[in-house]
């Protein structure tokens, strides 16, 4: 009798629709609701014809889990369904991911258009790796990429986030794209802050979309790990060269962690956006607050809902120091997309010792403090802020 595959249960429908498709069991050998984790570090075969056979590519079977493990392939295979792409591979961390996209697309010699306010470490990766490996890289504003159609020229690779790392500007997609393969440049963008809940830049013709699995694709604060995904040709010298070379492929047990965050993503995202957006609109008239940077779906095409993370400018009579000590129930922390409140303050950035700081380079105020909203009770949230405002204040 044929036994069903745990990875592709027997009889599963072609058209469900995301949410059912991410909550349904597996069932298979075990008859196991989650999926089995492959914890292993190779894979055996029964003759010289089964290992000749992988080795030449007739056989997809896994044989190490450097390159490849069931597991893996599971989230892999999940992450291409929802994101609307041909492939994915899963990397061992979001900058993993960053670094395998932009290696395999770029040559000494070429030139990267990046947005400005990119993700900092990102920014490192570029001026002290890139840079010197004869990479030149410029910096230039959202709203640029779509507005300047010779923006891209003589360019290699448009390296995008939109919305922004922390000040949530927006890019237009279409017009990106546009523009870039109008030049033949490649389209790079970290859709972190949306997820493919929100925003699946796959549709609007971007070649590359990267996700630090670590937030909101986890969502339990338990997790490192990263992932690239992309139409087939885009995607060939990822698989080929940075998956199997660079090392840093992602482990079953994160891959089984990310699978369970999947399941509920789609609730977390609309929990996480609920409480956002009741915590923004009395932000905005908090007298305390000078602006709020808040990325609002439907600002643009693409974007279609909103995510918990966004960023405050105090008043130039609150202390960021005090305001973020005052605070109880949100905590002071690096990251976000788990279910706990956080913030982090730029000012506590700029300090980072390294070559070359983001957030000094594009001009981030002292005063922005990056908030993180979890899955709390949005009144308890709430009471927390308008208590460290006040203390913030009276410091």
């Amino acid at each position: 009798m044929k036994q069903d595959s745990p990875n592709n249960p027997a009889g599963r429908p072609a058209n469900l629709a995301r949410e059912t498709m991410l909550a349904e069991p597996y069932g298979g050998v075990f008859a196991s609701a989650p999926p089995p984790i492959a914890q292993a570090s190779l894979f055996m075969f029964d003759s010289y014809e089964q290992l000749e056979a992988r080795f030449t590519g007739e056989s997809d079977r896994a044989v190490y889990s450097r390159v490849d493990n069931p597991t893996v392939r599971e989230f892999e295979r999940l992450m291409a369904q929802i994101e609307g792409a041909d492939v994915s591979a899963a990397f061992a961390s979001g900058m993993a991911a960053v670094t395998a996209a932009v290696f395999s697309q770029v040559r000494p010699g070429d030139r990267i258009a990046c947005v400005r306010g990119v993700y900092p470490d990102t920014y490192r990766l570029f001026e002290r790796v890139m840079k010197p490996f004869g990479v030149t890289v410029s910096y230039h504003t959202a709203e640029a990429f779509g507005s300047d159609p010779d923006l891209l020229r003589g360019v290699r690779l448009a390296y995008l986030e939109s919305p922004v790392s922390i000040t949530f500007d927006l890019l237009d997609l279409d017009k990106t794209v546009a523009h870039a393969r109008h030049h033949g440049a490649v389209t790079v963008i970290d859709n972190s802050w949306a997820t493919p809940i929100h925003q699946q830049p796959v549709a609007h013709g971007v070649d590359l979309v990267i996700h630090s699995a670590s937030k909101y694709i986890s969502g339990h604060s338990d997790v490192v790990a990263g992932v690239v995904s992309g139409n087939a040709a885009a995607m060939q010298p990822v698989i080929e060269t940075q998956v199997p070379l660079f090392g840093a492929k992602m482990a079953p047990l994160d891959a089984w962690l990310l699978i369970r965050g999947l399941r509920t993503l789609d609730a977390r995202m609309e929990r996480h956006a609920r409480n956002a957006e009741t915590l923004v609109a009395r932000l905005e008239d908090h007298p305390l607050v000078e602006r709020v940077h808040f990325a609002r779906a439907g600002a643009v095409p693409s974007l279609k809902g909103n995510s918990g993370l966004f960023s405050i400018e105090l008043s130039e009579t609150v202390s960021v120091r005090a305001f973020c000590n005052a605070l109880t129930l949100f905590r002071l922390s690096v990251s976000w997309g788990g279910f706990e409140s956080l913030v982090f303050p730029a000012a506590i950035g700029k300090v980072q010792k390294a070559e070359g700081n983001s957030m000094a380079e594009f001009g981030i105020p002292d005063n922005l403090v990056r908030l993180s909203i979890g899955l709390e009770n949005a009144e308890d949230l709430w009471s927390d802020l308008v208590s460290a405002l006040q203390q913030g204040a009276a410091a």
